[in-house]
């Protein structure tokens, strides 16, 4: 979240903002948590997490890594929350059209109704230099929105989009 409590996408957000401390405590916990031979989704889901908490920049984040742990997570855990952010690692691995490619696989009820896949997919198409669909998808997030922080984030990336 931002100063005024909006939601604040990953790559805007400053790192040295972040609670250290909280963050060295989860990954404390996440060490002891890994003696042992068996790895749940629960220690999938926080080596993610840490991937993000230990790089320096958003640039520096070890995608591939992350892709990785994304495909071991739906080997155990599949859902559709999974492959959406899966197909998100992809696309900042790969680019944006091979992110495109991976969410439009995705389609179907169980994403067709989420927010954020719809605001998935404006943003890249955005960065794919396709902004009629971008303003097509960010509209269709915009119906779905659940409160008004998402609504405000939402019309802040259109806007942005928009604005070039």
């Amino acid at each position: 979240l931002d100063e005024s409590g909006e939601l604040l996408p990953l790559f805007e957000q400053r790192r040295e903002l972040w609670d250290g401390e909280l963050v060295a405590r989860g990954l404390e916990l996440l060490d002891r948590s890994s003696e042992g031979d068996g790895a749940s989704a629960f220690h999938l889901e926080a080596a993610i997490a840490a991937c993000h908490a230990t790089a320096r920049s958003f640039d520096e984040t070890p995608w591939d890594h992350i892709v990785r742990l994304y495909d071991a997570l739906s080997a155990i855990a599949p859902s559709p929350i999974v492959a959406l952010s899966r197909a998100i690692a992809i696309a900042q691995l790969h680019g944006p059209e091979r992110g495109l490619a991976e969410l439009r696989a995705l389609e179907g009820d169980e994403l067709r109704g989420y927010v954020f896949y719809h605001a998935a997919l404006a943003d890249l198409s955005a960065r794919a230099n396709d902004p009629v669909a971008a303003r097509a998808h960010y509209e269709r997030a915009l119906a779905l929105a659940r409160n008004p922080s998402e609504r405000t984030f939402l019309e802040r990336r259109a806007r942005a989009t928009r604005e070039g």
